[in-house]
């Protein structure tokens, strides 16, 4: 009895030293924040110099920007803050802060990045194929990071963790609604092409991050 309790003892120990290895240190957070909402921004650049449009709150930022000209980077965070209430009830203090301070990144570096870059010819396609997966990419650094970019983000990364339900199907069902409406605002050919990236971008976000992987949180 008493071996026996030993050794449960010694394996619930193994276990939280696994658990402790396996968490993310805040100088990986930070650059993992830091990279992810560069590489974000600089796919939702490309989005904006082609005129398309993605899914979640940043496409209806894009929309709107689209629309009435002002700042995509002011639009994304404002219209964000009303998800925090959820982030913070749903997914705890950390996640929360963190995706407060990638969503203040992001609208940063999308007001910083056009002045950096300069593009004298864009091929829409390329934009929507690159644009989508640049922005995937940068959502994954996040995510596995325990952050998320607000909005539709937070509830898929909810759904996923506490149903099962895939983040990047979830959030291609929503993105596709979104896109719906972008027919009353864009051309046809800019919206299919707009479709495309969204498919790209949830498509990277579905093989490569799956229920039970990549939660290590600090």
């Amino acid at each position: 009895m008493t071996q026996t309790t030993s050794n449960t003892t010694d394996h619930a120990t193994a276990n939280t030293a696994k658990k402790d290895d396996i968490s993310h240190r805040l100088y990986e957070d930070v650059l993992a924040l830091l990279l992810g909402t560069m590489v974000v921004s600089l796919g939702v650049t490309l989005y904006s110099e082609s005129v398309l449009v993605t899914g979640s709150t940043a496409g209806a930022a894009l929309l709107i920007e689209h629309a009435t000209g002002l700042s995509f980077g002011v639009i994304f965070f404002v219209i964000n803050l009303p998800f925090y209430w959820l982030a913070f009830k749903r997914m705890g203090m950390a996640f929360t802060v963190k995706t407060f301070i990638a969503v203040g990144l992001v609208s940063g570096f999308s007001k910083l990045t056009p002045m950096m870059i300069d593009f004298e010819m864009l091929n829409p396609v390329y934009a929507a194929i690159a644009g989508g997966a640049l922005m995937g990419i940068g959502l994954l650094m996040l995510f596995r990071h325990r952050a998320g970019l607000g909005g539709i983000n937070i509830l898929a990364l909810y759904l996923q963790e506490h149903f099962g339900i895939r983040a990047g199907y979830f959030q291609l069902a929503v993105d596709l609604v979104i896109l719906v409406c972008a027919f009353l605002t864009l051309p046809f050919d800019k919206v299919l092409l707009s479709i495309l990236g969204a498919v790209v971008l949830n498509l990277i976000i579905a093989l490569n991050h799956r229920p039970g992987r990549y939660l290590a949180a600090r």
